[in-house]
């Protein structure tokens, strides 16, 4: 944790900033450790200070060593302070996570405090993002006990899925195993839509009764140590048809496609290319709306974006997700989601569970 709240430390000065003041849950337990769900970190060349309060305080002791610990109460005071005491002027903040209410009444303490007039408040975004997008070790580590569990909970759970059965039944099972299977908790909330629902891509698990020989989407993630795991997979219970064969030979094609092809330095619209291409070749490109992926870590859905809007060069040691998809209208849908890791020869499947 020392070493990343450094990482930030060092680039203050190129982006012409004192400080930054870290606020995005996620940002502030990757450069601290915190996992307290209240508090604000600010990162200076010299300093490293967590703020948090009075419920917090020996949590954040423990959890963030190489952090000073102050308790404050709510307001703006402790951050006046603290620019005080440390003649901050330029002060860097999360754009995409601060609400403009705080932003305003931070501005305004500023502007009434005449030690303070000098300050600023300057809008960044994605600077930790950036540092969060290649994993370490550890990370890893916590990725593969997320993926783990919500891999054996597919495997365990699939074939005990019938006819009659609700979706809302089925993914109840699905959150339970994961739980069994080690997961702190559930990811996202859990899909599973079956027969005609299945064309919605993110539809929510409702009471429709599940039957033969329909596909059934079903897509989750567990959570383990804060890092994030997303699977999909598509299922029938019975015998499929032969549309189902039809569309899932295309998707399941359309992603290894992109699984063994994509290397580093493609961007991530080239590498959603790889599939789309196969889809849209098949008849089927209208019917795929949605990217080929994201990064995955402590947000289910982070850097990098693999879609038609990726620009940036992909990189050995990004994690992201690969999950082409094709929904029909009063049919359903087939979407087949692995996690990957890009190494310097390609990318290797993170998830096991079977197809």
């Amino acid at each position: 944790m020392k070493e990343r709240a450094a990482q930030l430390a060092a680039q203050l000065a190129e982006r012409d900033l004192d400080a930054m003041l870290i606020s995005a849950p996620e940002n502030r337990r990757y450069l601290s450790g915190f996992t307290g769900s209240a508090g604000y970190l600010l990162i200076t060349p010299e300093r490293s200070v967590l703020f948090t309060d009075s419920r917090y305080t020996e949590q954040a002791a423990n959890q963030s060593p190489h952090f000073q610990v102050v308790q404050v109460r709510a307001g703006w005071d402790w951050l006046l302070d603290t620019l005080k005491e440390t003649g901050v002027r330029r002060i860097g903040f999360e754009s995409e996570n601060i609400t403009v209410g705080s932003y305003n009444r931070v501005l305004e303490a500023l502007k009434e405090d005449e030690a303070l007039s000098q300050a600023s408040l300057v809008a960044t975004a994605g600077i930790t993002e950036e540092l969060r997008i290649l994993k370490d070790g550890e990370e890893l580590t916590q990725l593969q006990k997320a993926i783990d569990a919500s891999d054996k909970a597919m495997e365990a759970v699939c074939p005990t899925i019938a006819a009659g059965m609700t979706e809302k039944e089925v993914a109840w099972k699905m959150e339970v195993a994961m739980r069994e299977f080690g997961a702190d908790c559930i990811s996202f909330d859990t899909i599973v839509a079956a027969g005609p629902n299945g064309a919605m891509a993110h539809h929510h698990p409702s009471d429709y009764v599940i039957q033969a020989g329909e596909p059934i989407v079903i897509d989750m993630g567990a959570q383990v140590g804060g890092y994030c795991s997303d699977i999909t997979r598509t299922v029938v219970v019975g015998e499929p048809d032969e549309m189902f064969h039809k569309i899932y030979g295309i998707v399941l094609g359309a992603q290894l496609t992109a699984i063994h092809t994509v290397r580093p330095g493609l961007t991530g619209e080239e590498c959603d290319a790889l599939s789309r291409d196969v889809i849209t070749e098949a008849g089927y490109g209208d019917n795929f709306g949605h990217s080929l992926g994201h990064g995955v870590g402590l947000v289910v859905h982070e850097k990098p974006w693999v879609s038609a809007r990726g620009k940036d060069a992909l990189q050995a040691g990004m994690v992201f997700t690969v999950e082409p998809g094709i929904y029909l209208t009063g049919w359903g849908g087939v979407r087949i989601e692995d996690i990957v890791i890009l190494g310097e020869e390609g990318a290797t499947p993170l998830s096991k569970a079977g197809k």
